[in-house]
C-alpha cells in the first residue's frame, strides 16, 4: 500500500479523533478558561509520538508502513500546533493571564508528556 494512503488513512482517523475528544473534554471543562481540549490531545499526541519513534529505534522492530498510518498520518493530525497557536492568540488577545497560563500549560506539560513516552519507549 502506498504510504500517502496510510498517511491519508491515520490522518482522516486523527483529525476525527481529535475533533471529537476536544469537543467532549470541553464540554466537560471549566467553561472558558483555556481549550483544555487541544491541551490534551497535544499532551497525548506529544506522548505517543515519542514513545512510538524511540520504540521502533531502539526496542522493536516496527513495519515503516505503521509508522506512516499512526505516527505521521494519525498522530500528526491528532495533534494540532495550528489550532494551539490561533488559541493563544485569541486568549492572549483578551487575557494575558489565561493565555500565559494556555501557553505554560500547553507547551510544558506536552513537552514533559514527551519525555515519558521516550523514558517509556526505550524501556530503561
Amino acid at each position: 500500500m502506498s504510504k500517502f494512503i496510510l498517511i491519508g488513512a491515520g490522518g482522516a482517523a486523527g483529525a476525527i479523533s481529535r475533533y471529537l475528544l476536544s469537543k467532549v473534554v470541553n464540554s466537560l471543562a471549566p467553561i472558558g478558561l483555556i481549550p483544555w481540549g487541544t491541551v490534551l490531545v497535544n499532551v497525548i499526541g506529544s506522548f505517543l509520538l515519542a514513545f512510538l519513534m524511540i520504540s521502533s529505534a531502539q526496542r522493536v522492530s516496527i513495519d515503516p508502513r505503521y509508522i506512516y498510518l499512526v505516527g505521521t498520518g494519525f498522530l500528526g493530525a491528532f495533534t494540532t500546533f495550528s489550532t494551539f497557536s490561533y488559541e493563544f492568540i485569541t486568549l492572549i488577545s483578551k487575557s494575558s493571564f489565561r493565555g500565559a497560563l494556555y501557553f505554560l500549560l500547553t507547551i510544558s506539560l506536552s513537552v514533559m508528556a514527551a519525555y515519558f513516552g521516550f523514558i517509556l519507549g526505550r524501556g530503561r
